[in-house]
């Protein structure tokens, strides 16, 4: 959308309420990821269960997007389409939703470790969690998005990993993508001021390697262009003074899996 849509307090409530549908699909997913389920099922639970909660799929049928889920395993970056691929020890996937609930419009993804992982695939979802809470910790009101994109940046720059560049964060809530983009690197003090009103998703995609991406000929999926592995998480931020309002955090998702 070429549009920025600032929402009113009681229209954010409403985000809130299709986020909370989503952070609690998310959660269930992270009880059923585990070696030996296909991304197919996952996707087709996430199907029912958003029904269920009386939503829609916001992904499905998406610009012809045929799923409800991107799941994105290991070298994939984003967009994968879920599949009878069976997940096995050692991957790494993740699950990208949304929901429309009442015509409110929220999104989140998530990076899963699927059984055992190793330390180098601990140390990307990590990171690209933790630059996710620095970008998150400069949306704030009288900011600007070259803020959020240089903590996300300064932040994974060190560990000499890949930002990707291609895709970037977005405003969203009555759509699934608005104004503005929201680059995962970039320069403080430039780019759109934050205004109260706003939801963005911040969403650092973050390879182990280089920084550059291949395009399938699906015309969706895409994956490192070195076969190397790549993270992502993505949480929804109300823009307000003071403080970042976050609409979705991962605290049910976490809960489940400390149980695991």
């Amino acid at each position: 959308m070429s549009k920025v849509y600032y929402k009113t307090a009681e229209e954010i409530e409403q985000v809130r309420e299709s986020a909370n549908v989503l952070s609690q699909l998310l959660a269930e997913i992270a009880g059923l990821v585990k070696p030996g389920i296909t991304t197919l099922s996952l996707d087709k639970f996430a199907f029912d269960f958003i029904k269920d909660h009386n939503g829609t799929p916001a992904f499905l049928n998406y610009q012809g997007f045929p799923y409800s889920l991107c799941i994105s395993v290991n070298d994939q970056v984003v967009h994968g389409f879920p599949s009878d691929y069976v997940l096995k020890d050692g991957d790494i996937v993740t699950v990208d939703g949304g929901v429309n609930l009442n015509g409110f419009i929220s999104d989140s993804a998530y990076t899963f470790a699927v059984g055992e992982i190793s330390e180098e695939a601990k140390q990307l979802l990590e990171v690209t969690k933790a630059s996710l809470q620095a970008g998150v910790e400069q949306a704030i009101a009288g900011k600007r998005v070259g803020d959020i994109s240089a903590a996300v940046q300064e932040y994974v720059t060190p560990y000499n990993y890949g930002i990707v560049r291609e895709l970037v964060g977005h405003g969203v809530g009555f759509h699934l993508h608005e104004k503005p983009e929201v680059p995962n690197y970039g320069r403080r003090g430039s780019g759109p001021k934050l205004e109260e009103g706003l939801i963005i998703c911040i969403e650092p995609m973050i390879n182990a390697g280089k920084a550059g991406v291949k395009f399938w000929d699906d015309g969706w999926t895409v994956s490192t262009v070195d076969g190397k592995l790549s993270a992502h998480f993505e949480q929804m931020v109300a823009i307000r003074k003071g403080s970042p309002d976050v609409l979705l955090n991962f605290d049910a998702i976490e809960k489940v899996l400390n149980k695991k």
